[in-house]
């Protein structure tokens, strides 16, 4: 095989998402938003909705679409984006919650899909998406009257517990909310594990389920293997990719790998980091390219038919670290090119 195998264990989202809902004070639903964080997203559903899961989050309708496609009628989808000009059909068709975050949107929802379900969205704080609190002031007695399955608001700093605007956030949200007799979500993986005062009525854990930071208990789900193409001899002084950014100090054996950036390999993290044989780390030398990536592997009494990029050894996030991105962007790029296979 030629091709990086990149292997899903199901079994083990289907176990994070259990931790995660213990620790929760009300219901847990499921973020599966960009292709189930890159991991296929009618497998990712399906295992979810077996493991108890009935409510999924989506970025926008055209995901939800699918996700309604894996599970059928019952679960409900939320979309993210909210009801979006042109959404209507894939809203109607699909049966697809919008979460709405401007009266523009509430507007648009009322007058085309009059009929179709939908939460509220609220600023909190993170000026991103959703109403601001003078807009739902405005439009909160006319909405509550609507019947939104929920109200939401989203955190912007619960991945660091002490950040002030954890405590800020949950108390604007408690004062948006103050009266309604609607299930409200504020949490997601971070607000989960900062306590139960942030879970409300539903929670939304996204990273925690794939196996990220900040849920540090969580199972690995990803495992990446690269195979070798080529093992060479380097003599000292020698260079190993583009530019001559890695020259040989010793006589090396170099392995090339099988991936690049095409792959979702993201560039920037160059000879930072590892790939594992085993027990035995193997640091990765010169520049990552397009579809190649070389490893030293001196150290290794033989040659390997391929080497771990992702593993026990070696997380998302220990890669997005060598990366300086996070977890979510290491996923999610996880391309097409990889033979996948997955654990039930």
């Amino acid at each position: 095989m030629s091709t990086g195998k990149l292997t899903i264990d199901l079994s083990a989202l289907a176990a994070n998402w259990r931790a995660l809902d213990a620790l929760c004070s009300g219901e847990t639903g499921a973020v599966v938003k960009a292709d189930g964080y890159g991991l296929g997203v009618a497998e990712v559903c399906r295992a979810l909705a077996r493991a108890g899961a009935r409510k999924f989050f989506v970025a926008v309708a055209e995901e939800g679409a699918a996700v309604r496609e894996a599970l059928g009628p019952g679960p409900l989808i939320s979309v993210m984006s909210g009801h979006m000009d042109g959404d209507s059909a894939l809203l109607r068709a699909h049966d697809l919650t919008p979460m709405i975050s401007s009266i523009d949107q509430m507007l648009r929802h009322v007058e085309r899909t009059p009929r179709q379900s939908f939460g509220i969205q609220l600023d909190s704080g993170m000026n991103r998406l959703g109403l601001e609190p003078d807009e739902w002031a405005a439009l909160r007695d006319i909405a509550i009257r609507q019947m939104p399955v929920m109200v939401m608001s989203h955190l912007a700093c619960a991945d660091d517990p002490d950040h002030d605007m954890n405590a800020r956030q949950l108390r604007v949200f408690k004062e948006m909310t103050a009266g309604i007799d609607v299930p409200r979500s504020l949490a997601a993986t971070g607000g989960i594990l900062l306590g139960r005062e942030w879970h409300f009525d539903l929670a939304r854990p996204g990273i925690g389920l794939y196996g990220g930071l900040p849920f540090a208990q969580a199972r690995t789900v990803v495992a990446l293997d690269l195979p070798v193409i080529q093992v060479r001899d380097v003599h000292p002084g020698e260079t190993v990719g583009y530019s001559n950014t890695w020259t040989a100090e010793r006589p090396s054996r170099i392995a090339t790998l099988a991936a690049g950036y095409a792959d979702g390999l993201i560039r920037a993290m160059g000879s930072r980091a590892r790939v594992h044989h085993g027990e035995t780390a193997c640091p990765v030398v010169g520049r990552v390219s397009m579809d190649l990536i070389a490893a030293d592997i001196t150290g290794l009494a033989r040659e390997p038919e391929a080497l771990s990029i992702l593993g026990p050894h070696q997380s998302v996030d220990d890669l997005a670290e060598a990366a300086g991105t996070t977890g979510y962007e290491i996923l999610t790029a996880l391309g097409d090119r990889y033979a996948r296979t997955y654990l039930k």
